[in-house]
């Protein structure tokens, strides 16, 4: 009878530690003095591995003055992109600064407290390529994509961009087979095989796009931008006063200029207005 009369008392008490758990970020992080931060380990130059096998860019560099702000120091960590875009991280990591769109779906997991730069998404083709010129001709062509991202979302049309729910996106295309990756990189290095043997084409960041052309010739981007996408930093849902912190902290960044510089460093422009 014990075991049975203390089994909901048990999952109670999980419950109440876990809510408070989950709304005293702010909190841990200060009696840690440690910012812990999620992002991609390959998608240049927002994040990548350096000569110094070091994870150094723009995400990362945004992450660092963060961290700063707080007083705390910082410690990155990269799990796949689909365990960093489905939430629910239970305290693991405090805060993705890791180029995010804020879709419809995400916001059921996560909170939004800032926006630091905006995107364009674009097509990539092979440079061989002459048959795919517009985002029309993606029409039952075979796409890759970053796995559990916006552009998957988008090639399935079924992508909803949080705060502009009264601007449907333009779907130029029919049926687009969406062909979803871990990582870039692999991505990149099927398309580079010519168009159809892997690849028809992939959709990316026009930042992340012109990155990659400028030191591989075997690329291209074709046509005009798809879409736009602002990118925010997120946090785990439910935890406003360290949404309030960030978001003051994000504020902060862009007033003082540091957000500018950091993208002037690595995008050769402000992208952060």
């Amino acid at each position: 009878m014990k075991s049975f009369s203390l089994l909901p008392l048990s999952i109670a008490l999980l419950g109440a530690c876990t809510s408070a758990f989950a709304g005293s970020t702010l909190d841990r992080v200060e009696s840690k003095a440690e910012l812990t931060g999620v992002l991609m380990e390959n998608y240049p130059p927002f994040s990548f591995l350096n000569d110094q096998n070091q994870l150094d860019g723009f995400d990362v560099d945004v992450a660092k003055a963060v961290a700063k702000k707080l007083g705390v120091k910082l410690k990155l960590e990269t799990p796949s992109w689909d365990v960093i875009a489905a939430g629910r991280w239970n305290g693991r990591y405090d805060i993705c600064v890791c180029s995010m769109t804020p879709s419809k779906a995400r916001a059921e997991v996560f909170d939004f407290p800032a926006q630091y730069y905006q995107s364009p998404a674009v097509i990539v083709v092979n440079a061989k390529d002459g048959a795919i010129n517009a985002g029309k001709d993606l029409s039952g062509k075979k796409v890759g994509v970053i796995s559990a991202s916006t552009y998957e979302a988008y090639l399935n049309k079924d992508l909803v961009i949080e705060g502009a729910e009264d601007k449907p996106l333009n779907y130029p295309f029919t049926s687009v087979q969406a062909a979803p990756y871990d990582n870039e990189t692999v991505a990149f290095q099927d398309l580079a095989l010519g168009t159809g043997v892997r690849l028809d084409a992939m959709v990316t960041n026009l930042i992340t796009a012109k990155e990659r052309i400028a030191s591989d010739p075997r690329f291209k981007i074709a046509g005009e931008t798809l879409y736009a996408e602002p990118n925010v930093v997120a946090v785990e849902k439910g935890d406003p006063r360290w949404s309030e912190k960030v978001a003051q902290v994000v504020s902060e960044l862009k007033a003082d200029g540091t957000l500018a510089k950091i993208s002037e460093k690595w995008i050769g422009a402000d992208i952060t207005q």
